[in-house]
């Protein structure tokens, strides 16, 4: 298997890169569209072609690259099942695999950040990789005032889904925000502010109620935008228009043919 993970740094997103050595087939697990153009050279640098986009959930804090990726390379759409985006070519879900060649991903259903949040479970021969999105971070999890958030669900996610695994599962999250890169479940018991040491259910709801972040400065375009798999609404602010030339390059080519038909 091939592996890169990799950065996108407005967001702090990590898009992770797992390719099949023997099939050449690939896919990449939260795209974001503003580095859709650094993803496609490092395909043709590996000499792969994109076969799958996946996502973790319905992302607040960025437009996913799924949808422009699929208008340059022909990749298909993956989602979770539940979130029934009808934009998507395919939907995953908790006890079915996901196969990517020789690869097989896990879904698992982990809500508590989002209500449809799924992480992905590999093995990758030697031990167990985690791509847990924004459920369980590097010291840290994923915020739960919006987008059906709620804090008891995930301590739930990540107490029965991920602190089941074994401590040198290999957990690779959708950000960072300090230029770390990797965590184990072993780590985050211990270290963990939020979560680790034995920390209550109670105290963690109580501890994530109280935290007053500030109103994602994303949401209000991103959440629409990624129930279309990456569509820009018309609401997208004029700094963050670039990445979405080629939809916008295509929907008029299509209104100009729908024309003069």
């Amino acid at each position: 298997m091939l592996f890169k993970q990799l950065f996108e740094k407005d967001s702090s997103t990590y898009t992770y890169l797992l390719a099949c050595e023997h099939t050449g087939e690939c896919v990449l697990i939260d795209p974001v569209i503003d580095t859709v153009e650094r993803d496609l050279k490092v395909l043709q640098e590996l000499g792969l072609k994109l076969t799958y986009t996946l996502e973790t959930h319905i992302h607040a804090d960025h437009l996913t690259g799924a949808l422009k990726l699929r208008h340059l390379t022909g990749s298909k759409i993956v989602v979770p099942a539940m979130d029934g985006l009808a934009c998507a070519d395919l939907g995953v879900q908790e006890g079915e695999s996901f196969q990517v060649g020789q690869i097989e991903l896990h879904p698992l259903y982990t809500p508590g950040h989002t209500n449809t949040h799924h992480a992905y479970l590999l093995d990758n021969g030697m031990q167990q990789v985690l791509f847990s999105g924004d459920a369980l971070l590097i010291e840290a999890c994923g915020r739960t005032d919006f987008q059906s958030g709620d804090a008891g669900v995930l301590y739930d996610s990540i107490h029965n889904k991920f602190f089941s695994l074994p401590d040198e599962t290999l957990v690779y999250p959708a950000h960072d925000y300090e230029g770390r890169q990797i965590t184990t479940i072993r780590q985050e018991k211990l270290r963990n502010p939020r979560l680790g040491n034995n920390r209550s259910r109670e105290d963690f709801v109580a501890l994530m109620n109280g935290l007053n972040l500030p109103y994602p400065r994303k949401i209000d375009f991103a959440v629409p935008g990624n129930r279309l798999c990456g569509q820009c609404p018309d609401n997208v602010p004029e700094q963050y228009r670039g990445p979405c030339g080629i939809q916008e390059s295509l929907s008029r080519r299509s209104q100009f043919v729908g024309d003069q038909g």
